[in-house]
């Protein structure tokens, strides 16, 4: 495949929105997270600060946190917002408060996201939103539903109200014309998931896509599942929305499958889940009169698939249907030189109260100590414009 695979390597445009200080701050944050044990001995260390209430915030603020989050508030995160949208670089709010477990803490969801909502509509830098189906429900009552398990009358009350929130943003968002992703989690609840989706891509999807359901295709079944998704569609006359990435529970995953015995859903390896994640690229760009896609990718060689596909079918850069979406705070190389020309990129900036956004952010160094070469690839980018600035 001919393409042009240098343009990542372009590191003045990467880091164009970064100073001398910053660029220093994210290069001692990227050694740290490469050195696994320190991980583990920082995480223990944070979390215990954190239970004791220990004085910690200050610090955390200013380094980890200022470095992968927007900010406390919606507020807060407005002026990265609109430094990267002068870059040509969108915004997904992403409110990354995790692990609540009651009606309270998730009707607190529903209206953190309907407040999300309001603040984007007027703001061509947040085109969409997102939310978890955990924030708006119980984890096990989605896998209740997903067996067809008979269910209590205070569960059905429960689960239609999951639905209803489900609903409640759907609609406002279909009405203000800002997409909303909905993100995939654990396979054991995200058939009921699934499958409630569907029913709002049925509902909000008539003229234009709006509600985008995530595939994460380290799992084996989900091409599988995006062509069965596609005829359906066809059948319904209705558009699809997928976010398409690789997924974040693998070890949850295959740890659970064998303590139980069964099959399970992860690919056999990573050649594997690249295949199957560029399988999907292909489908959905091949389908894109029924499919919109967002690529929520860090990996370099699936963005230049993706742009090549793009250039066979004479698809303009910046076609609505195609987004490119990494996390902020990670592979800049990759987002602004995307937009340099002039593709459609946004990054998921996650905000909150600092003690909350921890659990989201011990996870993102974790899966940074593991994804092979992520690290080194940034610490290489950051080095060179070090270099750069200096000569």
């Amino acid at each position: 495949m001919q393409k042009n695979n240098t343009i990542f390597d372009n590191t003045e445009i990467a880091f164009a929105l970064k100073n001398d200080s910053e660029l220093e701050r994210a290069y001692f944050l990227f050694k740290m997270i490469s050195i696994e044990p320190l991980v583990k001995i920082g995480t223990a260390a944070t979390n215990f600060a954190i239970k004791a209430n220990l004085p910690i915030e200050g610090l955390i603020r200013s380094t980890v946190f200022d470095h992968f989050c927007g900010g406390v508030t919606e507020e807060d995160c407005l002026p990265v917002i609109n430094r990267m949208f002068e870059k040509g670089v969108s915004s997904v709010l992403d409110y990354s408060v995790e692990g609540k477990e009651d009606e309270n803490e998730f009707d607190n969801a529903l209206n953190k996201v309907l407040k999300i909502l309001d603040f984007a509509k007027n703001l061509d830098a947040i085109p969409i939103a997102v939310f978890k189906p955990t924030g708006f429900g119980r984890i096990r009552l989605y896998e209740k539903v997903g067996k067809n398990e008979t269910l209590s009358n205070s569960e059905i009350n429960e689960w239609n109200r999951i639905v209803k929130r489900f609903d409640t943003v759907c609609k406002k968002a279909k009405e203000y014309d800002v997409e909303v992703l909905i993100d995939a989690e654990e396979s054991w609840m995200q058939d009921a998931a699934d499958e409630l989706v569907t029913q709002m891509m049925k509902k909000y999807n008539k003229e234009k896509t709006i509600v985008f359901n995530t595939l994460q295709m380290y799992r084996h079944d989900r091409m599988e599942f995006l062509k069965r998704e596609c005829e359906k569609a066809e059948e319904g006359n209705y558009l699809l929305g997928y976010k398409l990435v690789r997924g974040a529970y693998m070890e949850k995953e295959n740890e659970r499958a064998e303590e139980q015995g069964y099959l399970s859903p992860i690919c056999k390896n990573k050649q594997a889940t690249d295949e199957n994640f560029n399988e999907g690229l292909k489908f959905i760009i091949d389908n894109l009169n029924r499919i919109s896609l967002f690529a929520g990718t860090h990996n370099e060689e699936s963005s230049y698939l993706l742009m090549e596909l793009m250039k066979e079918k004479g698809l303009e850069n910046n076609d609505e249907r195609v987004w490119f979406g990494q996390l902020y705070g990670m592979s800049d190389h990759i987002s602004f030189n995307l937009s340099d020309k002039g593709y459609n990129v946004a990054k998921y900036m996650p905000f909150g109260p600092v003690k909350d956004v921890m659990p989201y952010l011990i996870r993102r160094a974790e899966e940074n100590t593991s994804v092979a070469g992520q690290t080194g690839r940034e610490l290489k980018l950051l080095s060179q414009e070090k270099k750069r600035r200096k000569d």
